[in-house]
């Protein structure tokens, strides 16, 4: 299984294969024609209230991923589809934020690649 992760603001590349943006806010400063996606999935983001609480504060992190890993239990059907897409050739997940450690991309990596944990 082939999953990427690569900010928005990087050039695209062949290699990437699917791209599909993965935040609920689109990037400033990036054109449509720019980020060159085959797809925008909001639903997969963490939610607005998430997002706010998190602030891509490294210390919060940790309850960050535990917290969107709950609310990824919700999206089993795309999460299947993202894994079959990885399975059959590369799979790119963009993302918007400056820390490339600490971002939703990282904890949605992690979920197609292993799967959701139990609770």
């Amino acid at each position: 299984m082939d999953v990427r992760m690569k900010r928005a603001y990087d050039p695209p590349a062949r290699s990437d294969g699917y791209r599909v943006l993965i935040d609920r806010l689109w990037p400033r400063g990036v054109s449509r024609e720019k980020a060159d996606l085959d797809e925008w999935d909001r639903e997969l983001a963490p939610s607005a209230e998430l997002r706010k609480w998190f602030g891509h504060d490294p210390e919060r992190f940790e309850e960050f991923r535990r917290r969107y890993v709950d609310e990824l239990r919700d999206q089993r059907p795309r999460l299947s589809e993202l894994r079959r897409r990885a399975r059959e050739g590369t799979l790119t997940l963009v993302y918007g934020a400056r820390d490339s450690e600490h971002n939703d991309a990282v904890v949605l990596a992690e979920v197609l690649r292993r799967g959701l944990p139990g609770r």
